[in-house]
């Protein structure tokens, strides 16, 4: 297991996971010192082949983040804090682990631009979910880029130009997330969400993830032509791809070297 110590996060890898807590509690605000944690957690994962599934959450129950601390914002910090912010969604991109965001209560503002950019959000029933931004004269420029990829470009103005906050029920209705579950057996149902991760290539998740983007910001026929470059040349060069069917072949359970 490796893992190390914080001040304003933990972070700690084993057994094909990594999990990186936003810890402090009870809103788990996002101020500079904390992002700047993040993204030194996230930087050692990027080339890690161990770990196959990143799970971001916050300490508590009453919030995976309210946002970025406010009073950061002032003049003479927000530049620093927007580059720090943003820095965490440059390193998310370029992870090649899936990566779940592990929401329960407030995930507002910046907490929510976090889990927005994930690869998949879990849910607890708690869930108030939002970008309020507006009621401040603010924008959110992560969401404002990807919410409309995400929901369609109706239903992003709505919660952009408003500033409202959905509980798990609607935000589950409109596919902003992939599961909710009762609050009381969130951490069980994560472990269960997260365990067929473990069971895949890492090759596979990244070629995955890579052709999801490339769909997200390609035209199709240009988009194809990349992916079947990819595929040949990067995907069948792995040996994993070839472990994969042969497995399949002779029946049994491959055994991945995730390179």
């Amino acid at each position: 297991m490796d893992q190390k110590e914080f001040k304003n996060i933990t972070f700690e890898a084993k057994e094909g996971k990594a999990f990186l807590t936003i810890n402090r509690p009870p809103l788990n605000i996002l101020n500079i010192a904390t992002m700047e944690e993040m993204n030194e957690a996230l930087k050692s994962l990027a080339g890690n082949t161990d770990v196959k599934v990143l799970v971001i959450s916050g300490s508590g129950e009453k919030g995976f983040s309210a946002g970025v601390d406010v009073s950061e914002h002032t003049k003479d910090k927000v530049e620093k804090m927007l580059q720090v912010f943003h820095d965490i969604f440059r390193n998310l991109d370029k992870l090649d682990q899936v990566t779940v965001a592990a929401a329960k209560g407030l995930t507002l503002g910046g907490g929510c631009e976090v889990a927005l950019f994930c690869d998949l959000i879990f849910a607890a029933d708690n869930l108030k979910i939002g970008q309020p931004e507006i009621k401040l004269s603010a924008v959110a420029p992560v969401a404002l880029l990807i919410l409309p990829k995400l929901v369609g470009l109706k239903k992003a103005s709505e919660i952009l130009l408003t500033g409202k906050v959905m509980d798990a029920a609607e935000a589950d209705q409109i596919g902003l997330v992939n599961k909710v579950v009762p609050l009381a057996s969130f951490d069980s149902e994560l472990e269960h969400f997260i365990q067929p991760f473990i069971e895949m290539s890492l090759v596979g998740i990244k070629h995955t993830k890579k052709g999801i983007k490339l769909g997200l910001e390609t035209p199709f026929i240009a988009g194809l032509d990349k992916i079947e470059k990819a595929y040949i040349e990067e995907l069948m060069a792995s040996e994993d791809a070839h472990e994969g069917l042969k497995a399949f072949l002779e029946k049994r359970k491959p055994i991945w070297k995730n390179r």
